[in-house]
């Protein structure tokens, strides 16, 4: 998923967000700092969030259950993972992965994962500390070679 695809999903939520949480159109369009005339835009889809917009809707809503079903648990995984996709970065660590994770494979002290709703990838090293999140497996695969060469 990247950011484009991503602003799209979000968009397509906002209103059932908003209803999740019982508020009305003016008070979603101030917790969310735009227009009402944008939201109604953007629930009526004649327009999608920007980067920024969804970024701020997904940290903001982050307790949302239809945002957790959607997206796999905790958004700000799979908003890292979009964000840095080209660059690198040193994760703080992790728990591990007990409940939206699937391990897809364990070598030489690292851990290979899946989210299981939204299906990106995330390596953990032997301390569950992230090294690194893709929507690639082979992403993950080749870092792994690059940088973990036995």
């Amino acid at each position: 998923m990247n950011q484009k695809e991503f602003c799209k999903t979000i968009s397509s939520l906002v209103r059932v967000i908003r209803t999740e949480y019982g508020f009305t159109q003016d008070q979603m369009a101030l917790i969310m700092g735009i227009s009402k005339k944008t939201l109604v835009e953007t629930e009526k889809k004649r327009r999608e969030l920007s980067w920024t917009e969804a970024a701020a809707f997904v940290s903001i809503f982050s307790q949302s259950a239809i945002l957790q079903n959607e997206l796999g648990g905790e958004a700000g995984d799979m908003l890292r993972a979009i964000a840095f996709a080209d660059h690198k970065i040193t994760y703080p660590r992790t728990m591990g992965g007990k409940v939206w994770w699937r391990n897809v494979e364990e070598k030489g002290g690292l851990r290979i994962q899946q989210n299981i709703i939204s299906q990106h990838y995330r390596l953990l090293d032997s301390n569950d500390g992230r090294i690194m999140s893709s929507f690639s497996l082979n992403d993950i695969q080749e870092y792994i070679k690059e940088n973990y060469h036995g």
